[in-house]
């Protein structure tokens, strides 16, 4: 099961670091929008960082996965608790990921 590989922080920045399975989201399978999942632990704290919710509830991050870099929202998931990110095509195009294959993430939170 995927889990938290690591946290740091430094001078204000909090970067969450973690392998993550990808996942399609049912709701819009057709589509094929790719997620993956924070950890819990994560979830919380950023939860506790973020301050007032952007619409959907998002929280800006910036993020990488593999070789490529990019800044986006993370969501709530109601049903999990958790926030999850969504990973374009570009991306999993790069990094040679489909849904299924697990991740190493790396997500910093813009306050």
């Amino acid at each position: 099961m995927p889990g938290i590989v690591g946290v740091a922080c430094d001078a204000g920045r909090v970067v969450f670091n973690f392998d993550a399975e990808l996942w399609i989201w049912d709701a819009r399978r057709h589509d094929a929008w790719t997620f993956v999942s924070l950890p819990e632990g994560a979830s919380e704290e950023i939860r506790e960082l973020a301050g007032p919710p952007r619409g959907f509830g998002s929280v800006r991050v910036r993020v990488s996965v593999g070789g490529t870099a990019w800044a986006t929202s993370i969501f709530p998931d109601k049903a999990s608790g958790r926030y999850v990110l969504p990973v374009k095509r570009a991306v999993r195009t790069a990094e040679k990921l489909e849904a299924g294959d697990v991740a190493t993430v790396s997500v910093e939170v813009v306050v």
